[in-house]
């Protein structure tokens, strides 16, 4: 039997369907908990399209990068190559792009300035707006979630730890490397799926027109992932510059990662879908009644 102890300090010997199951269960707790390299971009490309479906499609989307890259980082782990994780921090570096990247994304919805990626030709990206409320607002990049999750994949902490140094090394052969990084990203896919549904139907719980739901969701999207990315970059920066304090962290006596401590992946996570999301969300519904109002003003003025 696979208990929480057992999956957070796997024993020595196990079979390899044991490292895959635990591997799995891994990716959900990772994909349930607060974890600054999944939450800020599913939230905001999730409550961007509005809908339950469109919050899973952000989500599926985003974990496929995601677990691209984690079976790459247990193939890795596997024959040796990961321990440069343990000599350097890449946390600051990662911050920092996983920024510029929403920062990006945010911009072209707001702004309609958008850099356009090599990934964009790959998937055969297509970009268009319209007008909401008589303001012309970007459609959702949703298909750069999957550029989000390859950078974020880079991000290294407990769950990483235990797959690529604990898990993956206990493999019988190379072949079979890349499976615990597969079964830890199709975990997180699962939650982070049903979050996205979630986060995609927050705005559909209020009585409004589709033009206003449209309005608040693409306002929103755009302000959490442009000055959420600022934010990201700004805590980057400031972890490459004072590695101390990326070793902050007030216990909080759970033993579960990412609800273990107050730090900065968790403060980061309170600051962008927590402040910045909340707030994005209730001016954007604040506008989209105002502009309603100035709209059926105008009306009556034919």
């Amino acid at each position: 039997m696979i208990d929480l102890n057992t999956v957070l300090n796997p024993p020595e010997e196990l079979s390899v369907s044991e490292i895959l199951v635990i591997s799995l269960i891994l990716g959900m707790l990772h994909g349930a908990t607060p974890d600054e390299h999944t939450w800020p971009i599913t939230f905001s490309y999730a409550i961007g399209k509005y809908s339950t479906k469109g919050g899973m499609k952000a989500g599926f989307l985003f974990s496929l990068g995601f677990t691209i890259q984690r079976a790459f980082l247990t193939t890795i782990g596997f024959i040796g190559l990961a321990s440069f994780y343990e000599r350097y921090n890449l946390d600051g570096p990662v911050y920092a792009i996983v920024g510029i990247v929403m920062a990006i994304a945010g911009s072209y919805i707001l702004k309609g300035r958008y850099l356009h990626l090599p990934i964009d030709v790959l998937l055969k990206s297509k970009h268009h707006s319209e007008k909401t409320n008589g303001v012309e607002l970007r459609d959702i990049p949703l298909k750069m979630t999957i550029v989000h999750g390859l950078i974020a994949g880079f991000g290294f902490g407990a769950y990483a730890t235990i797959i690529t140094f604990v898990l993956a090394p206990k493999l019988p052969s190379i072949v079979f490397a890349p499976l615990p990084g597969a079964m830890f990203g199709i975990g997180t896919m699962i939650m982070q799926i049903i979050f996205g549904a979630i986060f995609g139907s927050i705005i559909r719980t209020r009585r409004l027109t589709e033009e206003q739901v449209s309005y608040i969701a693409r306002k929103t999207a755009g302000r959490v992932l442009y000055y959420g990315g600022l934010v990201f970059v700004i805590a980057g920066l400031l972890i490459i510059a004072f590695p101390a304090i990326d070793n902050f962290a007030i216990s909080t006596g759970n033993p579960i990662p990412n609800l273990d401590a107050i730090d900065i992946g968790f403060l980061l996570v309170i600051t962008v879908v927590g402040i910045i999301g909340i707030s994005s969300l209730i001016l954007g519904i604040k506008e989209a009644n105002r502009l309603s109002k100035s709209n059926y003003k105008n009306l009556g003025k034919l």
